[in-house]
């Protein structure tokens, strides 16, 4: 369970039990949407989070009796289920406060058994505490490094939704074999140090598909549509070539529909297309060394692979909504599951070793990106939850809330609050398995990965759980254990040699950045939030930046940098109906914000350039001054948005729409909005004027 915390202020509609009970499970009775502002949460919201924590609130008796047990629970244990110890950090609080006398034995991760929990290796341990009346207790000892190292060196680096990257061997939208282009190019001809790409997790099948990278079906596999299908080595040995041909027809009518006559990426096409290639790919035999080579991944991935294959297996016959499957199907250890497993045997196989041709394509890409000299190399996202429909809520369905939802409160900039669909971790449950469904999840990604970006990187320490069938706003925020979940963490990258990226945009509640910071995980600051915002409201001078963190000038879910500069992203949103005031008001403030920035760029002489393509010099040049600006700032790692080398003035995505915008559909265009192909943007003067601004500070490695 996560710590318990002090009694949120009290909220007269909640009788004082249930206050105190809601502080004992992690259950926030209130929040501040701003400093000088507490907004009580509705008895409503407290209860459900509780009752989905298996507490019983029904009446007042079950509070009682619940409030009861649970001081009980807290007074007589001797440990609590997961014990965090940070090297070098000395002894941690709950085995400082054992009974004198209280003996310590140690089953270490490597097989070894210790006496005392002193000079540990790193590694999630079994500890065992017996005190000197006789009790005893078992918990999960997770020692890390107490922080992850700090760059070595400043980098600078290229962020693209991989989907949007097309070249001219694409099938459809951006694939493995494109971003191992774009990580060997950028790294030997620009001497960049990353490329940081979206979630590239498993998606929920059945058409149309949820086209949000951040709506995946699992987090712990990839999903085999960014395969380069021409690189699985079984591609060589098919024989007919008839079919071959006509996958080829199929591939180069997608990718010339997007490119080349206007047509937004099609995932569900490309998936289509892609499986049907996989199929007959299945049918050739593995030579031995890549059977015995499958036969390792099969291994090592153990139950947590074959569940997920089980799931696409049956999502083909009985729908990807696994809450509508015959009964016994929805549990995934019954013995149904298991006959079913058995009978769809070959595709539970078939899925088994997509997952296996994505993993080895992921690893080479990372290969490519180091050899190529990328310090870091592939920055890889994790999204912050799954698909209430998807493989991991079937396969870890003990994990995740019942009836529960992520999201976030109501703010200033979204008055209803917001609700993201996602079920969320269940915070009891994890400390009880010493999150292993977590280390599981980052050992998965860091496999590939030089650096991680954490989306919503505040969901380590609480998330707002909204009840199904309620308004976000009547939500509540659920504490995690932080400390616990950040050893995980910073373990799992340290054995990795990778570095750690919060996404930490937004309201943050206090302490959480400086807690990141002391271990080591970088921060994201984006030029247009960054702000004197206790101060005067001023842009932020550059030796003012914090330096633990990616600098960038947007984001995917941002406006492009040309865009902001215009103005034409208050027109899109007056156009598409988003606007909550008069269109002449958001007019006015954009421009006097973008007007500000312009000031400081020219006050620090950072506006000038030629240009080097289409588009305006002017706009040009003010999109390198940003970027100029960037390079003032002591961030460890600058992100240059890749849409922005050329000029595209549309975002990948629009937060708030759905089928209004064509949010992740895009492919990345030029000024005109004119696809542009990696093999253009290798050849881009406009991008090459942007890469030698950066390179001419970077060249500054210690920043």
């Amino acid at each position: 369970m996560p710590a318990a915390r002090p009694a949120e202020p009290p909220d007269e509609d909640l009788p004082e039990d249930l206050t105190r009970l809601a502080a004992l499970h992690g259950v926030a009775t209130s929040y501040r949407p701003s400093p000088d502002r507490t907004v009580p949460a509705s008895a409503t919201a407290v209860t459900l989070a509780l009752a989905a924590l298996g507490v019983d609130t029904s009446t007042p008796e079950a509070v009682r009796a619940a409030l009861a047990a649970r001081e009980g629970e807290l007074r007589e244990r001797l440990l609590p289920p997961t014990v965090v110890r940070w090297d070098g950090c000395g002894t941690p609080a709950a085995l400082a406060a054992l009974p004198e006398g209280t003996r310590l034995r140690v089953d270490t991760e490597q097989g070894e058994r210790r006496d005392g929990a002193e000079l540990l290796p790193p590694g999630v341990h079994r500890l065992t505490a017996t005190a000197p009346d006789g009790r005893t207790a078992e918990a999960h000892l997770i020692v890390a490094p107490a922080r992850l190292p700090t760059p070595a060196t400043r980098s600078y680096g290229l962020l693209v939704q991989l989907y949007s990257l097309l070249s001219r061997r694409s099938w459809g939208m951006g694939d493995l074999g494109d971003l191992g282009e774009l990580a060997a190019w950028a790294g030997r001809a620009l001497g960049a140090g990353f490329v940081q790409v979206n979630p590239l997790h498993a998606a929920v099948p059945g058409a149309p598909t949820d086209p949000s990278p951040y709506r995946p079906s699992s987090r712990r596999f990839p999903d085999p549509v960014h395969l380069r299908i021409e690189d699985v080595p079984e591609f060589a040995y098919v024989t007919d070539h008839e079919r071959v041909g006509t996958l080829r027809e199929r591939a180069g009518r997608l990718r010339e529909g997007v490119l080349d006559k206007g047509a937004l990426i099609d995932r569900d096409a490309v998936w289509e297309l892609k499986r049907d290639a996989l199929e007959l790919l299945h049918e050739i035999p593995l030579g031995p060394g890549r059977r015995a080579a499958y036969c390792d991944y099969l291994a090592e991935q153990g139950t947590a692979l074959e569940d997920h294959a089980t799931w696409c297996a049956l999502a083909e016959v009985h729908g990807s909504d696994w809450h509508r499957w015959p009964e016994g199907l929805r549990d995934p250890r019954s013995a149904e599951t298991d006959r079913a497993r058995t009978e769809l045997m070959d595709r539970v196989d078939f899925h088994s070793r997509l997952t296996w041709l994505t993993d080895t394509q992921l690893t080479a890409v990372q290969h490519t990106a180091r050899e190529a000299g990328m310090p870091v190399g592939i920055v890889h996202d994790l999204a912050v939850g799954v698909h209430p429909r998807g493989a991991d809520s079937w396969a870890q369905q003990e994990y995740f809330a019942a009836g529960m939802s992520v999201g976030a409160p109501p703010d200033a900039f979204n008055s209803l609050g917001q609700d993201w669909g996602l079920p969320p971790w269940r915070p009891d449950r994890l400390a009880d398995c010493g999150y292993a469904p977590f280390r599981r999840l980052l050992r998965g990604l860091f496999r590939h990965a030089g650096a991680l970006r954490i989306d919503h990187v505040m969901g380590l320490f609480r998330l707002w759980w909204v009840p199904e069938g309620h308004p976000p706003t009547e939500g509540t925020y659920v504490h995690y254990d932080a400390e616990a979940m950040l050893a995980v963490l910073v373990l799992e990258a340290a054995r990795a040699g990778a570095l750690v990226i919060g996404e930490d945009l937004g309201t943050v509640e206090p302490g959480v950045r400086e807690t990141l910071r002391e271990r080591g995980v970088l921060g994201t600051s984006v030029l247009w939030f960054e702000r004197d915002w206790t101060g005067d409201g001023r842009p932020l001078p550059p030796e003012r930046w914090r330096a633990d963190c990616l600098a960038t000038a947007t984001t995917h879910d941002l406006p492009s940098t040309a865009a902001r500069l215009t103005g034409e992203h208050v027109e899109l949103r007056d156009r598409l109906g988003l606007l909550t005031r008069p269109l002449e008001e958001e007019r006015a403030e954009a421009s006097a914000d973008t007007a500000q920035w312009l000031d400081v760029l020219a006050r620090l002489g950072l506006l000038h350039g030629t240009g080097g393509g289409t588009g305006t010099p002017a706009e040009e040049a003010k999109i390198q001054a940003v970027h100029r600006f960037l390079l003032r700032t002591p961030a460890r790692m600058v992100g240059i948005w890749l849409p922005d080398a050329v000029g595209d003035r549309r975002p990948q995505n629009l937060p708030g729409t759905w089928d209004q915008y064509p949010n992740w559909r895009l492919p990345v265009a030029d000024a005109e909005g004119r696809p542009v192909t990696l093999e253009e943007l290798a050849a881009s003067p406009r991008l090459h004027a942007l890469i030698d601004v950066v390179r001419e500070r970077g060249d500054d490695r210690n920043g």
